[in-house]
């Protein structure tokens, strides 16, 4: 379960990305945020925000419309 939910559903590129670092920015370290997007470009843009942020991508599952994203806060 995580630690705070993100409902960015119906918003585009790059609305759901900008949402999470803001979202981030108030957890801890070690602390998850989950994600829900309906952006079916959102899995390659939370794996490179991960990437280079540097924070954990630890799950993703699409199901239906809905992207759900677990990030860890590392960085």
């Amino acid at each position: 379960m995580a630690d705070e939910t993100l409902d960015a559903k119906g918003l585009n590129c790059p609305l759901p990305i900008l949402k999470a670092k803001k979202a981030l920015k108030g957890l801890e370290n070690g602390k998850t945020l989950e994600v829900l997007s309906t952006d079916p470009g959102s899995t390659a843009d939370f794996e490179a925000f991960c990437r280079t942020t540097g924070n954990e991508l630890v799950e993703h599952v699409h199901e239906g419309d809905v992207y759900r994203f677990l990030i860890k806060r590392v960085a």
